[in-house]
């Protein structure tokens, strides 16, 4: 097993939540010589250095060029995942147990998440002593709470046609028992096991699959694990930021993952949001570039947008359109859509293949079904936003969106090759 694998496990173990991954990856840069910006004061940028910036959930990482660049080489991806969040006022009491009210982020696979230990993951605001405001990352991995199912005996008829959940009331977690000791807030007590605060002011806490990530099949070959949508992308994007020992002459490298694609990136985060422009503004200022010359730079650059892709699943075979089934170790995915759900254009798809055959790398394309709508990603966002040319790429996954997830190991290293060769070599 390569080290690139092992490292990507831990990544992943690392990383619960889009703000403890985007902690995770700049602590990450910040050891490969990355000099971190605060998005709140006034940079002071030097030709030659690597810099990254983070924003809550999201980050960006550059490396700037001994001259003014004349082309961007960017690597798009996003930071969270499909999941249970806790609501303002969680705590229900039942009997003598208490539990979890919960919201659905995005669109996870209910089913997967049920009878499953689970994390309470995310972030908090709390009022100190001192009367300060401060945020927290908490990650509780060792309180964890369950879904529970009904019994069959209880209901014959409901596994006969299948699962179904009702949201409200089929969705709650029993977090604890109530004994002579019950503490009445349960959610405070708990976090001052890691936590030193007067007041809790706020939270954003989500409930976590604790499942580590495993290697799976006779060699090891599949590795299965929760947030591979889109962690596997970002931890891609991440070991080719690393990769760079200084920006390619006249090549801007550009590293950028997004929190809240899942729920539609319209945030002050997301790839909706003036993050991107607000990074692009900084770079210009700097090399005082004219408003024409930023916009011949955005002319010339290419951006990748990576995100996972819908292996072949073979219990399901009618769900593909068969001439365009991506198959798990078959290696980097082409994704294309008429309505331009994916970003991929002619041009930018012939760069990728050319691109993939100049490393050796087996490359394949994916459409939907005719009569079944696309996804999309944060690429047409960022396409239509900035004017810049954009594939959209992946590599095959099965169970996207569940709690447990799986792609090909093989294919993984393949786009941790094109991404460092993509910011090292072309664009």
């Amino acid at each position: 097993m390569t080290h690139l694998l092992e490292d990507l496990t831990h990544f992943l173990s690392q990383s619960p939540t889009s703000w403890h991954a985007a902690m995770e990856m700049g602590n990450r840069l910040a050891s490969l010589d990355f000099t971190p910006l605060s998005p709140n004061e006034k940079w002071v940028l030097e030709k030659g250095k690597k810099y990254f910036v983070i924003q809550d959930g999201s980050i960006a990482a550059f490396a700037l060029p001994s001259k003014k660049p004349q082309k961007m080489s960017l690597i798009a991806a996003h930071t969270d995942s499909p999941a249970l969040k806790l609501k303002p006022k969680p705590v229900i009491e039942k009997e003598n147990m208490q539990m979890l009210g919960v919201e659905i982020y995005g669109s996870p696979i209910l089913p997967t998440w049920v009878n499953r230990d689970l994390a309470i993951a995310g972030r908090v605001v709390v009022l100190r002593k001192n009367n300060a405001i401060e945020e927290e990352l908490v990650f509780f991995d060792d309180a964890p709470v369950l879904i529970p199912l009904l019994a069959p005996h209880l209901d014959r008829e409901a596994y006969k046609k299948g699962l179904e959940l009702k949201k409200q009331e089929h969705l709650t977690p029993i977090a604890t028992l109530k004994d002579k000791d019950f503490d009445q807030n349960y959610l405070e007590s708990l976090l001052k096991r890691q936590l030193s605060f007067h007041k809790l002011l706020d939270f954003e806490l989500f409930l976590i699959p604790l499942d580590h990530p495993r290697f799976i099949g006779k060699d090891g070959e599949m590795l299965a694990s929760y947030r591979l949508d889109n962690l596997a992308s970002a931890h891609a994007g991440l070991v080719a930021m690393g990769h760079l020992e200084k920006a390619p002459s006249g090549s801007l490298p550009i590293g950028i993952f997004w929190d809240h694609e899942e729920v539609g990136s319209a945030t002050h985060t997301g790839a909706e949001s003036p993050f991107f422009h607000d990074l692009l503004k900084h770079l210009s200022s700097f090399y005082k570039l004219s408003g024409e010359e930023e916009t011949l730079l955005r002319r010339r650059s290419l951006c990748l947008s990576v995100d996972l892709t819908h292996a072949y699943n073979p219990n399901y075979e009618k769900k593909y359109d068969p001439q365009h089934i991506p198959l798990l170790g078959e290696g980097i995915t082409i994704k294309y859509n008429a309505n331009m759900r994916y970003s991929t254009t002619a041009k930018s798809g012939a760069w990728i293949r050319v691109m993939c055959e100049s490393l050796g790398l087996k490359s394949q394309q994916f459409v939907n079904r005719t009569d079944n709508p696309a996804g999309s990603t944060v690429g047409p966002i960022f396409s239509t936003n900035f004017g810049i040319e954009t594939a959209d790429i992946g590599i095959p996954q099965l169970s996207m969106h569940a709690a447990r997830e799986v792609i090909a190991c093989q294919d993984h290293i393949d786009m941790c090759t094109l991404l460092t060769y993509f910011l090292q070599e072309t664009a």
